[in-house]
């Protein structure tokens, strides 16, 4: 008799990546749609058409280790792992993403500066150089937006778009109540009005881009952005951290004694979203 063994397996979270130029419908943004138009929209969606999507060596090894699986989607990526599973508390989640569509930037009013690569030679020592890229936004549950509560809580993994003028052309800020997208840089600024902040997602913006701790010294390197691991893709335009239980329980998928959290959010799994605003509506 041949015995059998079953392990049953739990998302531990999910990422959706909601590109609004596929979603939304007209001025109508997808978020305000009611929910059978949601899913017809999302039945026609594939973000692994626009982007790839991978764990970085330290993350697949942590997937690994605990027998877990990482999955793309249509609508961004998942991490499955037994029921059993024990997440090391201090464990980070790491993952990059990069653009496979070649008419990405066509449809895609990124909030951000080009992004440039940099290399910086360590002082005092020449052999050691530091590769760094230019205005990548990091996106995280350490720093992200919550919103909602019950059923209908979700975990924006942008950070809270900011009050202001702004800094750059496309950037997003909230005046007053309403979400403003600027179009014309200072001194003389223009922008254009998306409506009340509360009503749309929090899209990516210049605020996710990190500030550089350069090593001291050196010149050269970019006020914002990122250091290139030697696993990163150059070509990486987007950064994904999770954290297994943040501080204050934003998108925590582990309990205190790295169980599997057991309250869970929507579809049974704690799920986290980014989304992008389009450059322009589509209908």
């Amino acid at each position: 008799m041949v015995e059998q063994l079953r392990t049953g397996y739990t998302r531990l979270f999910e990422v959706r990546v909601m590109h609004h130029f596929w979603l939304d419908e007209g001025a109508t943004a997808f978020s305000d749609l009611a929910p059978e138009r949601q899913q017809r929209r999302l039945s026609d969606y594939d973000v692994r058409r626009i982007l790839e999507i991978r764990p970085d060596t330290a993350t697949a090894a942590t997937i690994a280790r605990l027998r877990g699986v990482f999955r793309s989607t249509s609508v961004g990526f998942l991490v499955a792992v037994p029921d059993t599973a024990h997440v090391l508390l201090d464990a980070e989640f790491g993952f990059s993403a990069t653009a496979v569509d070649p008419h990405y930037a066509d449809y895609t009013a990124l909030t951000l500066r080009p992004q440039r690569t940099v290399d910086v030679v360590e002082p005092g020592d020449p052999e050691v150089v530091h590769r760094f890229k230019q205005n990548v936004p990091v996106l995280s549950n350490l720093t992200g937006v919550a919103r909602g509560s019950g059923a209908s809580a979700r975990l924006f993994l942008s950070q809270r778009i900011p009050s202001g003028a702004g800094d750059g052309i496309e950037a997003l800020v909230v005046s007053g109540a309403t979400l403003r997208q600027l179009t014309k840089d200072p001194p003389n600024p223009a922008s254009r009005s998306l409506g009340p902040a509360v009503s749309h997602p929090v899209y990516v913006h210049q605020g996710d881009v990190p500030a550089i701790t350069a090593p001291p010294g050196s010149t050269g390197a970019p006020a914002r952005g990122v250091e290139l691991a030697p696993d990163t893709p150059p070509d990486v335009m987007m950064i994904i951290r999770l954290s297994p239980r943040p501080p204050d329980d934003k998108l925590a998928f582990a309990e205190k004694d790295g169980a599997v959290a057991q309250v869970h959010l929507e579809h049974g799994c704690r799920r986290g979203e980014w989304n992008w605003l389009p450059t322009r509506r589509r209908t």
